[in-house]
């Protein structure tokens, strides 16, 4: 699963003339989420929205990105993704400022965090990669909707950055009488992956319930981002090993190569909503036991009750 072979995609010729569209990005001060931007930017949006939780870094980021693209629309958001009172707060100011939405990109997310909760006592894992994903794209839907009744050939897009790690979920899936606790009984990397076979069941269902929006699931692959271990966090041994494992055994791409996923599925006609992608452009079908509808109509549910007290 982790040896592909090389993509052809070339966002400089393939990535379509982007004017008029606006574009959201969560975590887009560094890494993948910060070449995304660097990589659409070169294509003339009309805005896009660096939505990130560390406002000098994004400054940073927005000034890197402006050395090698002058004229890059970007707008900075603060959002705290394990913070659903930040991320009402966010999307309520977006509002405020933009009256359209184009493609909505969930890219940020953490890994290999140390146990805890979230403010609003999810795992971390599970809160910052799932649960704040799907209420601030639940609070940008109207927004998404009203872009799409006024366009004359509609096309909006709501792509999530996924990853492989979903397949060490548990067995069943979604633990639900977990999530609001620390999941100490799990491996660091199954919380992880509970997190991300959350987020993507999640965007399946989304794609079956707004037909008329572009829904996907993107693995960029095995990329040179650190892993997003936390900065300051003493790593274990078997993350130390993970780290090794990553560097030595799998095939190590860098950033560059590690969006065009995301910006495959930004610029092609071809894309399947509600399929989940591996580099580049290639569909991969979940295990069976993950594909059964009982288990994303119950996480739709679930998640719809969890986000009730904020989506009002």
């Amino acid at each position: 699963m982790f040896f592909w072979t090389s993509p052809t995609f070339d966002p400089a010729k393939d990535i379509p003339d982007l004017s008029g569209k606006v574009i959201f990005v969560t975590g887009g001060n560094t890494g993948l989420g910060k070449q995304y931007i660097l990589e659409v930017c070169r294509h003339h949006p009309a805005q896009v929205w660096l939505a990130a939780r560390n406002v000098e870094k994004a400054r940073e980021a927005v000034a890197e990105i402006q050395d090698q693209v002058p004229d890059a629309p970007i707008e900075i958001l603060e959002i705290d993704l394990s913070s659903l009172a930040s991320v009402k707060k966010a999307a309520l100011e977006f509002e405020q400022r933009c009256d359209r939405l184009d493609i909505l990109m969930l890219n940020a997310g953490i890994i290999m965090a140390p146990l805890g909760k979230t403010q609003d006592g999810y795992e971390v894992h599970f809160g910052t990669n799932y649960v704040g994903h799907a209420l601030l794209t639940k609070l940008l839907l109207p927004t998404i909707e009203k872009t799409i009744a006024n366009q004359e050939s509609p096309d909006a897009r709501i792509l999530a950055v996924s990853s492989s790690g979903y397949q060490v979920a548990p067995k069943q899936g979604i633990i639900f009488e977990s999530v609001k606790t620390t999941c100490a009984e799990f491996w660091n990397m199954t919380r992880y992956g509970q997190s991300k076979l959350a987020l993507m069941l999640w965007i399946r269902q989304l794609s079956k319930l707004h037909p008329n929006i572009k829904c996907a699931s993107i693995h960029p692959g095995v990329v040179d981002t650190e892993l997003g271990i936390p900065r300051g966090v003493e790593l274990s041994y078997m993350q130390i090993f993970m780290r090794w494992a990553s560097l030595n055994l799998l095939r190590y791409v860098s950033v560059e190569e590690g969006v065009k996923g995301q910006l495959w599925a930004t610029a092609t006609n071809d894309l399947q909503s509600g399929e989940y992608y591996i580099p580049v452009g290639r569909v991969e079908t979940l295990k069976a036991e993950w594909r059964d509808e009982a288990l994303s109509n119950k996480l739709w549910d679930w998640t719809e009750e969890e986000l009730k007290p904020y989506s009002a």
